[in-house]
């Protein structure tokens, strides 16, 4: 029984200290007035009264009710119920602030608060009554002021000394579980008590729903999870009620968890920075002070009246885990809003359930109850318990719980665990033996209430009743009703004006009632003392193990479990090789949580007494093991692992040495666990736990006889699994019958008082004992984990390294260090380094934490304390020997380095250094993604040779270490090498520090990582040895000449020896037989120079001399230089033998040089027909003749020795005119078709006139000018064009057949598919009666107009007078109606450049040469400007292929390889290499016009061109043969620098590899996919030559022209090849006899030098042998005879070369290191006696080679043939013998019968084709046009369109008939497109361009042209809106002021130029045309910025026939303009109009 009230209070307004209406209260009275014994008085309760603070007020208030919670300082809460009201008192004003004393503490906050108060004369000053209260009964106390306040207003006669005694003294309250109290307070009233059944249930009546419909369920769900997770709360109300109901309702919702921080519902407003404690809270405060309060950071302010909360972005706040807050919601809205379920009824219920609200507040909390049943479910299970007597020390373990229930992640749960009154939860109910209530039985039963609940959802709300109504039950377990009887005052009493004062009690009075009370209540307390309930035992509920949510583990884990315990065995056998073998499945299955538990109980069962001892390699899988199943757990350890792993880690150890043994805790230090004090705290309890239960069991057994003694202790708690043999698990049912620890101390407990005392002491000593014994055995686990192994090496590192230089210290210091001090000395002393002392604090704050806990004696734990230094020092000394002797360990095996075969002549540079090849991006890297298991990473070696570098090992996986995987690539195709960053191996489960990624443009890489037996120096050594084989110092350093013989590397001293070097000797031999072959010095250069005398002698055949034995000068550099004589310093690379002859003509030497494969195939084309001699005349005269005018490679260093020329065309002339030309290269005939009888000619670009140009240009003699060598250009033109047939054939040229021409093309295409095929030429033709007629008035295709001759060839006009307009003109051509000038321009014929001519010669030509190229013979000759990619965008659109094929990491998902593809361009750039070299073949074959390909400087994208279109022309060049000729003629002899391109001289190590030559090889593979019988070879031979132009192991790539071949001495090799008769021929040359061919070889010091070999005798021999090379498909002559390939990007794939591998061999291009490797497999098999060795045979993707293993069906049969033939004992034939008996079927069977749909197919591809050539020549038209003037600006007008017929679209390939008929059609021009084209036309629409007058007959004089950049490709159009104001006003003649032609003069150096100016007032500005007609101007000069016009002085090099009057200066802010008029009048009308302009 206790006491209803301890105080009463009456609390005043203090006057004295009252400053402005505002003071303190001051306690009038308080009664007892002595404090009881057990409730001291609390001070500073006066705050409390009046929250809000104590201030006067000037009219009456209600009296008022509340409740303070104060709390002492020993947590217990103290209720203060208030009831305030007002007493009037009269007030004299008071004296101004400012005269004030100081101020009281506290007034200045309350000044805010309170309104300044003008005084009266009456005021009302609060004053408060106070009851104290230790019990919560609010009701009661708000009835019994009330009382004292009615009798005190009311004047009743009682004595308010009574009441006040009564209460204090007189009124006993039972304790909870009590009866009814009724009673009265002595006024006459009647009351009645209720305590509540539980001590431990809140009551809360209505507050909690009351909080629910202040705030809503979401926010009261965050509120929730703030006061759980520890967070400052703060609500705000304006009533003091509600804020204190509020906190109340918070708190309650916790249960069964009890708030422990600080808790103060009211807070007053003089104590507001309270809220600035760093420690949680919930508190109330008036929402006055919201203001106050809106800065805090960290507390979440709840707004009552409002409805709201706000968490501060400051606070992370977990909410509950899910489904856990979805149910609660759902649960939550089904209680407060019933109506919710049904609210979309059709017929709503008439009555939904509305229970009471005191119900419904239960209702919410049994929600709450529910929700923390769930949420620890199985808590019971992971209690810990360490200590039963004296009494019972429980602990939690955190993480095996958050472990078991899957909740490590929930931040949540994790909060709430670590918070502290889970601590004080455990504490109180972990006990197994207590009183139970509510919360236990719904815990226990809360599994059956779930189940039932998804089965019949309906039960879920009777659930929440059922428990709803024993809340209410425990609040209101009476169901009887007293009627209270309580007075209260008349309504509005208060307002009373006379009212007196409360009157003074009298403190003796009620003393005196009190004291009486308590006699008589002691008496019947002691009468109704009631039966405390009793403890039981409290209910387990479900173990945590057996929770639903856990059921995650996979289903298949039987099996993993299986292989794990069969490895585990093996591993103990000492079955090695098996353990290893599925090692990697082991590693894998331990990622699940079952298999790593069952992993510490298979090797616990290995451990016999307490150590196991193993061999090294069993160690160190064990070791492994262990590690795998530690790194996959967090540092909580939350399944257990590591706490299981404990022991093992002290028991497996291997021996070192004699008396050194190494424990596996020496290698599994690594982990976090290790250093979580809370992991080690936990691993201790459950041993002390398990040592307890050891002490007890037997008695238990004694006491309870139905549990057996052979019982196995089942787990309850889930880290004692460790003791249970995995198979023995015990379900659930066994697991009632078996004692747990907590049941074990229940009974303990039950039985304790039972027990005598000296029992008891016993059992606590023991207990005491046990905990000490353990803590001994855990410090010393704790060392052993936590000093590393290498310790000693740290400490001596640490403390000598420092003292060393101080010798006095150094020799102490490390005698203390590492000499043990004996023991009598202790510890003590010494230091034991940093590492040493941080493991000592660790241990000894586990110690102190453990031992306290529990209850270990203060004794022990000093001894504990004491030990800890010597444990860590015993320790690390230890382990010294241990780390020494471990490091003596001979390293694990690691597998033999394989030596690579290689080729005769390679050799190995480096020794072979141990490497992982590591996978990169590519797929088949990773072939286990296939199936199979992955051949990556391998472990091996990497070695450099002289040819190649070459990865070759054993993949790591175990089960494919059989296999062998090659890597190689030529070391001069290395692109790019890289270092890379640390790798972690997960085979190996190590990290390797070192790596190297090699790129290889033989699409190779190679990603490494270095062992860590290779030191970062063999590294380096490497990578400078690579970097040396890459860029060798000469050529003959390459593998192909250096293969055999090793040129020995140039000495590095400087004190060279004489002729020490190459280059010296050189120079020396070169001037002593330059002195004799009659070379004179010049005397002017600086340098010494030679040169031939008399260069400019007619006869140029005299200077041909022998190119084997003739030396000329190498040039260096990206551009050679065009000098015409030898610079001695410049010669480097000449071999020293080399002599130079008279240059005399040596008709042998010319015989020689017309064996070469390119002369040879011209006189197959009947280009010459070489009879023997130069001189020799035939008897008709020969168009053609064979020139050796280049003969010493003087006319150009990068063309071949003779070229054909037309015969009319003289040496002389091709001197002249070669320097128009870059490089001097000569557009020069290559082919010529065989039925046209076109030529095909290709060349470099024109050279710009521009000064760089004229700099450039090659320098001749002082007579030659600019003219003659133009002159001769177009004498050379105009030959070119005499020579096409199609020059002669006049009239009716048009008319051909549609099939050969391209004119008719444009008619034949219409009436086929309806128009548009013409793309932009014909938009409207296809709507005309007769295309023919109307293409004449078309605006499109002006007719010539005939006889006004300057028009024809504007710009294309020669320099000089007007004489040759007349033959040039078209005017003697008779005038034909067909005879139509194809111009795109529809301005006037005079822009040739704009003109589409049917032309006898096309040049294919830049841009930027348009104005350069001078073509007089100009009806004929038509310059088509085209677009290509030059090598900048070639090296480009390589690089990344490359990164698309060969990806160093995985792709991103957003990167798929075909996207990468696309985006590399490189498709696009073969289309575009397809499509130009298309248009040459239907100019040559259709058209039959001669084409010259005159791109960039003729030796990249012209070879491409011209080889391909010869390949696709010439059925001859698509056998093997023929390749070969094609290759020599277009990329040999006309010089492809194949050196510099792929990077092979050091000069070109910057540039970067180009892959102009892979491009072709690609090209020719895309038309092979095409036409697959046209070859004779296959697509094997072409990757064979794309390897092999990289790889230097031939000598055919590796020069840039020939005259590099002929100083080198290679030609003269090749050219006796040639010489000798095919049964001579012999592939290799150097075993040809050297008297067949004198002065071949090269006869010097080195004699031996060996000149490689060929790829193509390679390949012929190759050929001879076997077919690899050979395409069975093959049918000559069938109907391939011109091939018209298609280039749409969709007809073309990825070639294999790029992305196929095999890591069986390495690449298969050299065939004979696969010879060897297959050799060595066969010996190897044949060793191993594998005899009947199956024919079966898996074949893997990138690894094996599918075409070698299952070859067709052709090879198959050769190879089978030969077999037979090989086992009959006859000599085989060769397979090509057999292969031409084969008979072909007859040609009937082969012909095809043509239907009229595949003849549709055939003629549609054939015009797409054509149409593709017109593109390209159109396209060219358009540049040009554009240049000159953007011809149509105006976009297009679209409108829908329904279309008859199929109609092409002219924006894109596709038709625009079909199934939909509709498109957009441009209603002014007619131009067609699909809706979807429609964004990407041009503005171009034809309506809008400007008509010029076509009467004028001014003309421009032809001008040099301004040129432009070489490198522009595509049409630069203008884009600003200058455009569009051009296109209405440029015509328009009131804006033109004045007009005319001027001279301008360009920037500095440049030249005068005539433009046509208008002077525009309306603008404002000067603008400039090229020629009066042009509607685009060039240029403007704007007035605003001119500054000045005047007269100018005459300037140099003046036009010529002005005046000295005519020149006039424009200054503008930015610069001087200088112009020149025809004359002076015309010069100052200008200057007049201008000065008009500017006024």
């Amino acid at each position: 029984m206790s006491r209803l009230a301890d105080y009463f209070v009456i609390v005043g307004y203090d006057h004295e200290k009252e400053r402005s209406g505002i003071s303190n209260g001051m306690i009038l009275q308080r009664f007892p007035e002595k404090d009881w014994s057990d409730t001291p008085f609390i001070e500073g309760i006066e705050w409390f009264c009046q929250p809000q603070g104590w201030a006067l007020s000037t009219d009456r208030q209600e009296p008022r009710f509340f409740v303070s919670v104060l709390t002492d300082i020993d947590a217990n809460r103290h209720y203060c119920a208030c009831l305030c009201f007002n007493e009037t008192v009269s007030i004299k004003p008071s004296k101004p602030v400012d005269e004030d004393e100081d101020t009281v503490d506290g007034e200045t906050s309350l000044a805010r608060l309170i309104p300044v108060i003008s005084h009266h004369s009456i005021m009302y000053a609060p004053k408060c009554l106070v009851l104290v209260s230790r019990l919560d009964y609010i009701e009661t106390f708000r009835n019994c002021l009330g009382i004292i306040y009615t009798v005190y207003v009311e004047n009743l006669n009682v004595h308010l000394e009574t009441l006040v005694g009564n209460i204090l003294g007189c009124i006993q309250v039972p304790p909870p579980g009590g009866p009814q109290v009724r009673f009265s307070i002595g006024a006459g009233d009647r009351q009645a008590l209720q305590p509540p059944i539980s001590p431990s249930l809140p009551v809360t009546h209505t507050s909690v729903n009351l909080l629910f419909q202040q705030l809503g369920i979401r926010n009261v769900l965050v509120l929730f999870c703030a006061i759980m997770t520890e967070h400052k709360i703060l609500f705000h109300s304006k009533s003091y009620n509600r804020l204190t109901e509020a906190c109340r309702a918070l708190t309650a919702l916790m249960y069964p968890f009890r708030y422990s921080h600080v808790y103060i519902p009211l807070l007053p407003a003089a104590l507001v920075e309270v809220l600035s404690t760093p420690t949680p809270f919930i508190m109330g405060v008036h929402s006055s002070l919201r203001s106050e309060v809106a800065e805090l950071m960290d507390v979440i302010v709840a707004d009552l009246d409002g409805g709201s909360i706000t968490v501060p972005d400051g606070v992370s706040l977990p909410l509950l885990p899910e489904p856990l807050l979805s149910n609660m919601q759902e649960q939550l809205s089904l209680i407060l809003q019933p109506e919710l379920s049904c609210a979309d009824h059709a017929f709503p219920p008439l009555a939904v359930r509305a229970p009471e609200q005191v119900m419904l507040d239960k209702e919410i909390r049994a929600v709450f109850m529910r929700l923390f049943a769930q949420l620890l479910q199985g808590y019971r299970s992971c209690l810990t318990l360490i200590r039963i007597h004296p009494k019972p020390v429980i602990t939690f373990h955190k993480a095996a719980f958050l472990g078991e229930r899957n909740l490590i992640d929930c931040d949540f749960t994790t909060r709430v665990l670590d918070c502290m009154f889970f601590t004080s939860f455990v504490a109180e109910r972990g006990s197994p033996w207590r009183p139970c209530d509510v919360w236990d039985e719904l815990y226990s039963n809360l599994g059956d209430y779930l189940k039932s609940e998804t089965q019949s959802p309906r039960h879920l709300l009777v659930h929440i009743q059922e428990l709803a109504h024993q809340l209410y039950t425990n609040e209101n377990p009476n169901p009887q009703l007293y009627s209270q009887k309580i007075l209260a005052p008349p309504e509005g009493a208060f307002a009373r004006i006379h009212q007196p004062p409360l009157p003074t009690i009298d403190p003796q009075q009620v003393q005196t009632i009190i004291d009486e009370g308590l006699s008589k209540n002691n008496l019947k307390s002691r009468l109704q003392s009631l039966r405390p309930t009793q403890p039981r035992i409290v209910p387990m509920g479900p173990h945590i193990s057996n929770l639903n949510e856990n059921k995650n583990i996979l289903s298949n884990s039987a099996r993993r479990l299986e292989v794990l315990r069969s490895c585990v065995n093996c591993i103990f056998e000492n079955k090695i090789s098996d353990a290893r073998k599925t090692f990697p499945a082991v590693l894998r299955a331990l990622q699940s949580k079952a298999a790593r538990l069952a992993l510490c109980n298979e090797l616990a069962q290995h451990v016999v007494g307490n150590k196991a001892m193993l061999e090294h390699q069993q160690f160190d899988l064990v070791v492994r093991l262990m590690n795998c199943a530690l790194q996959d757990d967090s540092s909580m350890d939350e399944h257990g692992v590591a706490a299981a792993l404990l022991p093992l880690a002290a028991a497996f150890c291997r021996k070192l040495c004699t008396g050194v043994i190494q424990f596996a805790y020496t290698c599994i230090q690594e982990h976090a666990v290790w250093q979580n004090q809370q992991f080690w705290e936990a691993a201790y309890y459950q041993d002390v736990q398990k040592d307890i239960k050891a002490l007890y069991l037997p008695r238990t057994d004694t006491i309870s006889p139905r549990l057996g003694n052979d019982l196995i202790i089942s787990p309850t708690s889930p880290r004692e699994n460790k003791d249970v043999i995995w198979s023995n698990r015990r379900s659930i049912i066994n697991r009632v019958a078996e004692p747990s620890a907590l049941e074990i101390a229940a009974e303990q407990m039950r039985l304790w008082n039972t027990i005598d005392a000296t029992k008891q002491n016993e059992l606590v000593t023991s207990e005491e004992s046990t905990l000490y014994s353990q803590a001994i055995h855990y410090a010393n686990r704790m060392v052993a984990l936590l000093i590393p192994l290498d310790i000693g090496n740290k400490t001596h590192k640490q403390d000598h390294h420092i003292d060393d230089e101080q010798a006095s210290n150094s020799i102490t210091n490390s005698v203390a260090e590492s000499d043990s001090a004996d023991a009598e000395s202790g510890f003590e002393d010494q230091d034991p380094g940093e590492t040493g002392a941080t493991v000592i604090r660790l241990v000894s704050r586990f110690l102190d934490k453990v031992c306290n806990e529990g209850g270990v004696s203060r004794d022990h734990i000093k001894n504990l304390h004491q030990m800890v230094p010597g444990v860590v020092f015993i320790h690390i000394e230890t382990l010294e020997a241990v780390y020494r002797e471990s490091k003596r360990l001979p390293p694990i095996q690691k597998p033999k380095i394989n030596m690579p075969n290689m080729l005769p002549g390679e050799e190995p540079i480096t020794d072979g250094l141990r490497v992982y090849l590591l996978p990169d991006g590519r797929e088949e890297s990773t072939a286990g993604n296939l199936g199979g298991p992955p051949l990556l990473p391998a472990e091996g070696a990497i070695f450099l040779t002289n040819y190649r570098i070459i990865f070759k090992g054993t993949p790591c996986d175990s089960f494919a270490c059989e296999q062998i995987v090659v890597r190689a690539f030529p070391v001069t195709s290395l692109t790019k090498e890289k270092r890379v960053a640390v790798q972690y191996l997960a085979h190996l489960d190590q990290w390797l520090q070192e790596g190297l990624q090699l790129r290889s443009c033989t699409f190779q890489l190679m990603k490494l990582a270095f062992d860590e037996e290779v030191t970062p120096e063999n590294i380096e050594s490497l990578r400078k040895m690579i970097h040396k084989m890459r860029h060798p110092p000469t050529v003959f350093h390459h593998f192909a000449f250096a293969g055999q013989v090793m040129v020995s590397q140039t000495p590095l001293h400087k004190g060279k020896e004489k002729n020490a070097t190459l280059r010296g000797f050189a120079k020396k031999t070169l001037l002593k037989t330059a002195r004799r072959a009659g070379f004179k010095q010049k005397p002017t250069s600086k340098r010494q120079k030679y040169v031939l005398p008399d260069m400019n002698v007619s006869n140029s055949s005299k200077y041909m001399t022998s190119p084997g034995r003739m030396s000329l000068p190498n040039h260096h550099g990206d551009d050679y230089p065009h000098e015409d004589d030898i610079s001695v310093d410049d010669f480097e690379q000449t071999p020293p033998n080399s002599i130079i002859v008279p240059p005399q003509t040596d008709v042998k030497t010319l015989e020689r040089l017309a064996e070469r494969s390119y002369v040879r195939d011209w006189q197959r084309l009947g280009l010459c027909n070489y009879s023997g001699s130069p001189t020799a005349k035939s008897s008709t005269p020969d168009q053609f003749r064979l020139t050796s005018v280049n003969s010493v490679y003087m006319i150009c260093r990068s063309y071949p020795a003779l070229l054909v020329m037309p015969s009319n065309v003289t040496d002389e002339s091709i001197r002249r005119f070669c320097r128009c030309y870059r490089q001097g290269r000569i557009p020069s005939i290559t082919w010529r078709h065989p039925k046209t009888k076109a030529l095909l000619l290709r060349g470099a670009g024109h050279h710009g006139k521009s000064v760089m140009g004229m700099l450039k240009s090659h320098p001749t003699t002082n007579n030659m000018t600019e003219t003659t060598s133009s002159l001769e250009q177009e004498k050379y033109l105009s030959a070119l064009v005499t020579a096409t047939p199609i020059f002669n054939q006049r009239v009716g040229w048009g008319k051909s057949d549609s099939s050969l021409s391209i004119d008719s093309l444009l008619f034949a295409t219409e009436e086929h598919l309806g128009g548009g095929a013409g793309g932009t030429l014909t938009p409207d033709v296809s709507r005309r009666s007769n295309p023919l007629k109307t293409i004449g008035t078309l605006g499109v295709f002006p007719r010539n107009s005939g006889g006004k001759g300057p028009k024809n060839f504007g710009r294309w006009g020669s320099l000089k007078d007007k004489r040759h307009s007349s033959q040039a003109s078209l005017s003697n051509v008779p005038q034909n109606r067909t005879n139509i000038r194809h111009s795109v321009d529809v301005a006037d014929a005079t822009d040739g450049v704009n003109s589409l001519q049917r032309a006898a010669l096309y040049i294919l030509g830049e841009k930027a040469q348009m104005k350069g190229v001078k073509v007089e013979s100009a009806p004929k000759t038509d310059f088509i400007p085209v677009e290509y990619c030059d090598v900048r965008h070639t090296k480009a659109a390589f690089k990344k292929l490359m990164r698309a094929c060969i990806p160093s990491s995985q792709l991103e998902p957003d990167q798929s390889f075909h996207k990468l593809i696309e985006n590399s361009e490189w498709l696009q750039q073969l289309q575009n290499i397809m499509q130009l070299s298309g248009a040459v073949v239907d100019l040559l074959d259709l058209q039959g016009s001669s084409v010259a390909i005159c791109l960039e400087d003729g030796w990249d994208i012209t070879a491409q061109i011209s080889s391909i279109a010869q390949l696709c022309l010439d059925p001859h060049y698509r056998t093997l043969e023929g390749f070969r000729v094609l290759v020599e003629k277009e990329w040999i002899g006309f010089g492809h620098r194949f050196s510099h391109r792929s990077n092979l001289n050091a000069n070109s190590q910057a540039s970067g590899f180009a892959p102009t030559f892979l491009q072709f090889l690609d090209v020719v593979h895309q038309i092979q996919r095409q036409y697959p019988m046209a070859f004779e070879f296959n697509d094997y031979y072409l990757r064979f030559l794309a390897y092999h132009s990289v790889s230097c192991r031939f000598r055919t790539f590796l020069f840039d022209c020939e005259l590099e071949r002929v100083e080198s001495g290679v030609a003269a090799v090749e050219d006796k090849r040639g010489s000798l008769t095919s049964h001579h021929k012999s592939v290799d040359t150097i075993s040809d006899d050297e008297s067949v061919y004198p002065g071949g070889r090269m006869a010097g010091t080195q004699s031996g030098t060996n000149l490689g070999q060929s790829v193509f005798d390679y390949i012929e021999k190759q050929n001879a042998r076997s077919p690899q090379f050979f395409n069975f498909m093959y049918t000559p002559g069938l109907e391939h005879q011109v091939l018209r390939p298609q280039s749409n990007l969709a007809c073309l794939d990825v070639w294999s070369y790029y992305i196929d591998e095999e890591l069986a061999h390495g690449p298969s291009y050299d065939v004979e290191i696969i010879q060897m490797d297959t050799q060595q497999e066969e010996e190897a098999e044949a060793a191993d006696g594998i005899n009947n060795k199956s024919m079966r045979k898996t074949i893997t993707m990138g690894y094996e080679s599918v075409n070698k293993t299952v070859p067709e069906a052709f090879s198959h049969l050769l190879e089978e043939i030969h077999r037979l033939e090989t086992e009959l004992g006859h000599l085989p034939q060769k397979w090509k013998v057999l292969w031409d008996k084969l008979e072909i079927p007859s040609t009937d069977s082969l012909t095809r019968h043509a239907s009229f749909s595949t003849a549709l197919v055939r003629s549609h591809g054939r015009l797409v084709h054509k149409r593709s050539t017109l593109e390209i020549l159109m396209r060219g038209k358009m540049v040009g046009a554009a240049e000159s003037s953007l011809v149509y600006s105006h976009p297009h007008r679209f409108e829908k369109y329904n279309y008859t017929t199929p109609t092409h679209c002219d924006q894109c390939p596709h038709l625009l008939w079909g199934p939909v008929k509709m498109g957009m059609r441009c209603v002014d021009c007619g131009f067609s497109c699909h809706e979807k084209c429609m964004e990407s036309v041009t503005k171009n629409c034809t309506m809008y361009k400007t008509v010029s007058d076509n009467s004028t007959t001014q003309t421009m004089p032809g001008s040099g042209g301004d040129n432009g950049s070489v490198s522009s490709v595509g049409s630069a159009r203008q884009t600003s809106s200058q455009q569009y104001y051009e296109q209405f006003s440029s015509n328009v003649a009131e804006n033109r002021t004045h007009e005319g032609y001027l001279y301008k003069r360009g920037a500095l150096l440049k030249g005068w130029k005539q433009r046509w100016f208008v002077l525009d007032s309306i603008k404002h500005q000067l603008r400039y045309y090229d020629a009066m007609e042009d509607s685009h101007c060039k240029g403007f000069i704007d007035l605003a910025e001119v500054m000045s016009v005047q007269p100018a002085a005459p300037a140099p090099g003046p036009p010529k026939k002005t005046d000295d009057k005519s020149f006039f200066d424009l200054r503008t802010s930015r610069r001087t303009y200088n112009f020149c008029a025809a004359n002076a009048i015309a010069a100052q009308e200008w200057i007049e109009k201008l000065q008009a302009c500017l006024q």
